[in-house]
């Protein structure tokens, strides 16, 4: 897996897709306790259309290298780690593409610097104050420490766990692969600093913050294109709706059925609509 070393640490990230592809670049952003494998169908189906895309593993708790001891954690402090990998990797006219924790941290780094953002996809994702929709929040700030992250995460060892309504099942319509899920946890349960990273990013969740950037969504004007499964008990439709309105040239497009990790639901779905969002017929 390739590697970029940023000032705030060393970032694993997957690419797909032709390096020539005169079509602009796709980057993806994932959510809290999954790495950017939840994106690995839709950029290979992107690639099979010839866009390339990059996917950096963030580190949100299903990261295998640490950051930097003083690296700011926080969605603010996350979305300038997005920034800066951009930037080393010299991406520019990038469609942005963010699901769950992924897409509120989207929307830090279109309020912070969007001048190398020339789309939005958002799939269904935190926005105005769900960040995060219950009880996500209370549980984070329950086990938002690593010495707790330590004590509750080994049940996630067992794949009956991971893939109960105390794990992830909840967020994915389609049966989940277990190796994947326990390559989402073993970093958490297996090391310390991954542990403190993840700690320091839950202790800075505030749903205030996300309610200040959504005040500024209108002021990025380049298109937005929200695709959003209409099966999610967390985000649901009416949230999407608010979330299109809140911007000047934003189309929802509605994914039936589909929960909260739909790039694992629907990646044929959404490579074939942000295909389109690239290239209008």
């Amino acid at each position: 897996m390739p590697t970029v070393d940023l000032p705030q640490g060393r970032l694993n990230y997957r690419v797909a897709g032709p390096p020539d592809s005169t079509l602009p670049p796709v980057v993806f952003v994932h959510g809290i306790l999954v790495n950017g494998e939840i994106w690995t169908g839709v950029s290979t189906a992107l690639a099979e259309r010839g866009i390339r895309s990059y996917v950096p593993d963030l580190p949100l708790g299903s990261h295998t290298v640490a950051m930097k001891p003083d690296t700011d954690l926080s969605p603010r402090g996350v979305a300038r780690l997005v920034l800066s990998f951009l930037e080393a990797l010299g991406l520019t006219d990038v469609t942005l593409a963010g699901n769950d924790t992924g897409g509120a941290l989207c929307q830090f780094v279109i309020d912070a610097d969007s001048s190398r953002i020339g789309r939005l996809v958002l799939t269904n994702c935190d926005a105005f104050d769900l960040f995060p929709p219950p009880p996500g929040g209370l549980m984070m700030k329950l086990i938002s420490g690593p010495f707790r992250l330590r004590l509750v995460t080994p049940p996630l060892r067992l794949t009956a766990v991971r893939h109960s309504p105390l794990g992830y099942g909840p967020f994915a319509r389609r049966p989940l692969d277990a190796a994947l899920t326990r390559r989402w946890v073993t970093p958490l349960l297996t090391d310390a600093d991954v542990r403190k990273d993840t700690a320091r990013f839950m202790r800075a969740v505030r749903p205030a913050d996300l309610v200040d950037v959504s005040t500024r969504l209108g002021g990025f004007t380049r298109p937005v294109l929200l695709l959003w499964g209409t099966g999610d008990r967390f985000f649901t439709l009416s949230l999407a709706r608010r979330l299109a309105a809140a911007f000047p040239d934003a189309r929802l497009v509605e994914v039936d059925g589909g929960h909260t990790f739909l790039p694992l639901d629907e990646p044929d779905r959404i490579a074939s609509e942000i295909s389109a969002f690239l290239v209008p017929a």
